[in-house]
């Protein structure tokens, strides 16, 4: 006995199904489809048009209606169109509210946001392991794809130039140490050692692909897809960065199931808004912080604060606490930007707080003589 409703069976056989098509997808469109417009996915977007993958192919469209003022309601790789049937230019009309969006903030003066990839269930943060660890910035990625919706993945690339296992185990343990309740997957793309494992993670629905340039993206992407889809560029020895290989956001479908999109490598990642993110990056100290005598406590030189205690107590590395008060500050920044009365409160507050660390220095000095 088929168990399946009619919307449900029509959803999984649907030619977009492999692209992330489902029920709550085709009951959200079903206005559109009165009006007699398609569903598509955007697949690529470039100057005003962008590619849509529909039911009778890949059409180029033209975003003129979808384009506002609001920098994050463009029309971004991983939307749900509604486009024209038919016509010269064709015409995106709409598309349907994103259920994940990963935000960073733009490297401008002004508090906005760029959208990178929409409607994503993984963020897999690709991180090289041919040069220094920074956990600072895998900790910087992982606010940001906790904040979008998205399940984070971390991938140590290049898993082949560590060939000491004991080394290797090392870092897999410091990097999640730095990324609680996150995967961490060491991968050598070149081998296929951890592909496995990253494919039953990311084999279904739709996983964005981020990194700075040179941490091994398109060859990752390459082994997930079984094909050189990808052009490789080598990274350069010295630092083990590359160049933009990637030069625009692609949306393509695996092999083993599921979607994955392609984004050029990130050489700034700003937070925007992201206070839940840095949260969820830094549940240990949250947790910890409950525990601090105030409740506004800067985890500095207030007195009975819990979280300088386990730093005290090497319960609690001082990198993870110093990272966590960057990326606190930069967000609350960053959201201060676009609203004044916060901005004012923010100032007042770290004025009173520096006063406050001064005059606690002041009195230790004097207790010393």
């Amino acid at each position: 006995m088929n168990l399946s409703s009619p919307s449900t069976s029509s959803a999984s056989s649907h030619p977009l199904a492999l692209y992330g098509w489902d029920e709550r997808w085709e009951t959200e469109f079903a206005p559109y489809t009165e009006e007699g417009l398609l569903p598509g996915r955007v697949v690529r977007v470039d100057r005003g048009q962008c590619d849509v993958v529909t039911a009778d192919g890949v059409v180029r469209a033209d975003t003129a209606f979808v384009t506002p003022d609001d920098p994050l309601r463009v029309v971004c790789t991983g939307d749900w169109a509604a486009v024209d049937p038919g016509g010269n230019p064709r015409y995106v009309r709409a598309y349907l509210p994103r259920r994940t969006a990963f935000v960073r903030s733009t490297s401008s003066k002004r508090s906005e946001g760029q959208i990178l990839a929409a409607n994503v269930d993984h963020a897999v943060v690709a991180v090289s392991l041919a040069v220094e660890l920074d956990l600072g910035r895998v900790e910087r990625f992982l606010a940001l794809a906790w904040e979008s919706g998205a399940q984070p993945v971390v991938v140590l690339t290049k898993a082949d130039l560590v060939p000491d296992p004991v080394t290797l185990a090392h870092l897999v343990q410091d990097v999640e140490t730095s990324a609680p309740g996150v995967p961490v997957i060491p991968v050598s793309a070149l081998h296929g050692d951890g592909l496995d494992a990253l494919v039953a993670l990311v084999g279904s629905g739709t996983s964005v692909l981020l990194g700075q340039s040179g941490a091994g993206k398109s060859t990752l992407a390459n082994g997930l897809a079984g094909a050189d889809i990808m052009q490789v560029q080598a990274a350069r020895d010295v630092d083990g960065k590359g160049r933009h290989t990637t030069t625009t956001r692609n949306l393509l479908t695996l092999p083993s199931g599921g979607a994955l999109i392609d984004t050029p490598g990130l050489r700034g990642v700003g937070m925007y808004d992201a206070g839940t993110g840095v949260g969820q990056v830094f549940a240990e100290i949250e947790e910890l912080a409950a525990g601090c005598r105030f409740h506004d406590c800067a985890h500095e030189a207030e007195p009975g604060c819990a979280v300088r205690s386990a730093v005290e107590n090497g319960d609690l590395p001082d990198r993870r606490l110093e990272s966590y008060r960057k990326l606190v500050r930069e967000n609350q920044w960053t959201v201060a930007k676009s609203d004044a009365r916060l901005r004012s409160e923010l100032k007042k507050e770290w004025q009173r707080k520096g006063l406050a660390g001064k005059a606690a220095g002041e009195a230790k000095r004097r207790s010393w003589h």
